[in-house]
This record gives structure tokens, C-alpha cells and sequence, in this order.
């Protein structure tokens, strides 16, 4: 049985890819996703943001890199199935459908 803290973290990863593939060049930096995360109801430090996006680049479904001081996130086609929901990670919410 999962924690509720891992059903937050798995939540949030799903989030977090799903903002990534809605935006043109399937990018953002971690600030932005910051805001975009408290948007949707997950308040957290630009640590455990930092945290997700390194888990998610372990687990093949985003590159980062530093550029100047700020650390950009971009989707990788893996990571694009999983937010689509045509690929379950776990660690990762399996998105709903929208209808």
C-alpha cells in the first residue's frame, strides 16, 4: 500500500509531464513549473520540484539542463506516452482520460 506522500509524488509527476507536453516547444523551466504545479494544487519548494525533474530524467522521461543559473526541463518522447497515458511508469500517475 502506498503512502500518501508517494500518491502526492506520483500526482505531481503526472502534472508536471503533463505540463510540459501541453507547452509549444515541450519546455519549461523549473520555475515556471513551480507556478504551474501551486496552480493545480501542489504548493511545493523549488527543491522538490528539482527533486521531480532529476527522478524524471532518471526514469527516461525528461532531459535537464542548466542554462545560466536556471535549470530548463523538455520532454522526451517517452515522457510524452506517459503523459498521453499510452505508457505507465511507476512512481508516475497514469493521467485520466479528457474528455
Amino acid at each position: 500500500m502506498r503512502t500518501f506522500a508517494e500518491l502526492q509524488a506520483e500526482n505531481r509527476r503526472c502534472a508536471f509531464l503533463r505540463f510540459l507536453a501541453e507547452d509549444p516547444d515541450y519546455a519549461m523551466n523549473t520555475s515556471l513549473l513551480q507556478s504551474a504545479l501551486e496552480a493545480v494544487g501542489h504548493g511545493v519548494s523549488r527543491d522538490c520540484v528539482d527533486a521531480d525533474a532529476a527522478w524524471l530524467e532518471d526514469a527516461g522521461l525528461v532531459e535537464c539542463e542548466a542554462l545560466s543559473g536556471i535549470l530548463v526541463v523538455k520532454i522526451t518522447r517517452r515522457g510524452l506516452d506517459v503523459a498521453c497515458g499510452r505508457t505507465v511508469v511507476p512512481g508516475v500517475k497514469r493521467p485520466g482520460p479528457r474528455l
